[in-house]
């Protein structure tokens, strides 16, 4: 099997360690466009993460969360009762003998059940944060980084778990200094939406993990023997996007990939669009369900025929939301702007928009 190595994001990487570098005092969110690299980047980070610090990475992708114990089984790394005599020695602090990064907090088992059985999440977040301050007061600045957090954005206890989750993040940043917390996600509108009923104002910032640029592009193909020709071929059609790039890679007839790449997008757009038309479509916004306007879709998507972006606030907040939850378009809340999720979206949008 052919290996594809990881390729340097300087940039990025000298951001998340300058981040690192100082005391915690803001919430990071890592985002980006779908398949542009933020896992792979993340986890490449974490393995030179210097030994002063301890990571705790929790990953909810893939994991269907509706409810609190399923909440508590991802965010903790229950430790089984072979390990459990050298764990429980931790809070002392005595906290260089363990892993470098988990897959969740540590936690001896018996207090997971007590925690699991009482359903109370101020004490899960207490215990948290006791376990944080432990890490830190033995020399070993913790960092925590929850991967794909919109999967819990609807999960209520008490009210909306996301909102009490992100306030008890600025307690260990902002407040406390005791954590750098990082969330990364590829849903901007859970960004957008977060930020603007949690009060993050002044308590966050962002890091845009984005498709690479033209010359990080030339560089990465030119390294797996792609001709000039070539690179300028696969930066018209496919632009930066890592998983796109890997199948150009991948083949020896580059130009019949690009074809077949263009056309199975564009077909693709075209049954999405085909099915609303016909079928029509609802989203909930808000906790509030809104029928879908076809036509406003389109008129939507036909910006995109001389713009490869615009400002977020050209397209009514319907069309938005639902061709940013389907993958049509990226939302970058930061820069308040919209665009395709890639280049050769964007290539698909044009193509199928020029007949409708």
């Amino acid at each position: 099997m052919r290996k594809i190595e990881f390729h340097d994001r300087e940039k990025e990487t000298k951001e998340i360690r300058a981040i690192l570098d100082n005391r915690p005092t803001l919430i990071t969110f890592v985002y980006g466009p779908i398949n542009s690299g933020k896992t792979e980047f993340i986890n490449n980070l974490i393995k030179g993460i210097p030994e002063t610090q301890k990571v705790f990475y929790i990953n909810l992708r893939g994991r269907f969360i509706s409810n609190y114990d399923e909440f508590i089984k991802v965010l903790f790394d229950v430790e089984h009762e072979a390990r459990y005599g050298r764990i429980k020695e931790f809070l002392k602090p005595i906290v260089n003998v363990l892993p470098e990064s988990y897959s969740g907090i540590p936690i001896p088992k018996d207090m997971f059940l007590t925690l699991f059985k009482e359903k109370d999440v101020e004490d899960a977040f207490v215990y948290i944060e006791t376990v944080l301050r432990a890490f830190c007061e033995g020399g070993h600045a913790p960092v925590l980084v929850i991967d794909e957090l919109q999967v819990i954005g609807d999960l209520k206890v008490d009210g909306l778990l996301i909102y009490k989750l992100f306030n008890f993040f600025i307690r260990l940043t902002k407040e406390l200094h005791l954590a750098h917390v990082f969330a990364v996600t590829s849903d901007s509108l859970f960004i957008e939406n977060v930020y603007s009923e949690a009060m993050l104002e002044g308590r966050c910032r962002y890091l845009l993990v984005d498709d690479f640029d033209e010359a990080t592009t030339a560089a990465f193909l030119e390294g797996h023997g792609f001709t000039d020709d070539e690179k300028v071929l696969a930066w018209e059609y496919c632009g930066g996007k890592p998983v796109y790039l890997l199948e150009l890679i991948r083949t020896d007839n580059r130009g019949r990939e690009i074809e077949r790449l263009l056309r199975m997008r564009a077909g693709e757009l075209k049954t999405f669009l085909k099915t609303l038309k016909e079928l029509g479509d609802k989203i909930t916004v808000k906790e509030e369900r809104y029928d879908i306007s076809y036509e406003n879709i389109i008129c939507a998507l036909k910006m995109f025929l001389d713009e490869e972006e615009i400002d977020m606030w050209s397209i009514d907040e319907i069309s938005k939301h639902y061709l940013v939850r389907n993958n049509i378009l990226f939302l970058d809340p930061d820069r308040g702007i919209i665009k395709p999720q890639s280049r050769l979206n964007l290539l698909a949008v044009r193509e199928v928009m020029k007949d409708v």
